[in-house]
């Protein structure tokens, strides 16, 4: 950790201990989970528009789905994609502890055939962190549901910058999709879009059309 990052991380209040112990396990069992400064910067969105209809494409643990659904407001949801049943099973059990099960629910289906026929529509925020081969077609399935300022927010753009790298032909399929998709975020004709070098680098596009 960076002298930055360790004067930011004693500076800001300590998270929920429901999300400390959900980091924890997510390092133990190999889970990838957002870092504190990405989770901080959900709940800062989540709270700046009173976001209480948020969609989730990929759970993990739920260590995002949690730093969104405490900023929320008393009447928010979260529906919250991910087929793995394993790992949401966990995700359930901190949910419970946490005292947001009620505002979450878990969808154990695969992503795009969700999307496809996914019936709500005038979300406030989309969250996408999930496998970055399939980004592209979970933008174009995401960005209908989402109302007009509506944000779509994307973790993993940079991939521990190999993104950033001279492109190679040996470079590997994550590192080409996620290249190419980041090219198509940024021009897409209806967001406004930036990258931040937040985490493993944040994409935040606001509805436009």
């Amino acid at each position: 950790m960076s002298d930055v990052e360790q004067y930011l991380e004693g500076l800001h209040p300590q998270p929920n201990p429901v999300i400390v112990e959900v980091e924890r396990r997510s390092r133990a069992g190999g889970v990838p989970a957002i870092s504190r400064e990405t989770g901080r910067f959900l709940a800062t969105i989540v709270h700046a528009m009173q976001a209480n209809r948020i969609l989730e494409i990929g759970t993990g643990y739920g260590c995002a789905t949690l730093w969104m659904a405490l900023a929320q407001p008393p009447a928010g949801k979260i529906w919250t994609i991910d087929p793995d049943v394993t790992r949401t099973d966990v995700a359930r059990l901190y949910f419970e502890s946490a005292g947001e099960a009620e505002s979450i629910e878990v969808l154990n289906q695969p992503v795009v055939e969700l999307l496809e026929t996914f019936p709500q529509r005038n979300l406030d925020i989309v969250f996408i962190n999930a496998d970055p081969l399939q980004y592209g077609a979970y933008l174009d399935l995401a960005i209908p549901t989402l109302k007009r300022s509506g944000l779509v927010v994307v973790e993993h753009c940079l991939l521990a910058g190999r993104v950033a790298q001279p492109e190679l032909p040996s470079d590997d399929e994550h590192v080409r999709a996620m290249r190419a998709f980041n090219r198509a975020f940024l021009t897409h004709a209806d967001l406004a879009a930036a990258i931040l070098p937040l985490g493993d680098g944040l994409g935040v596009g606001a509805r436009t059309h």
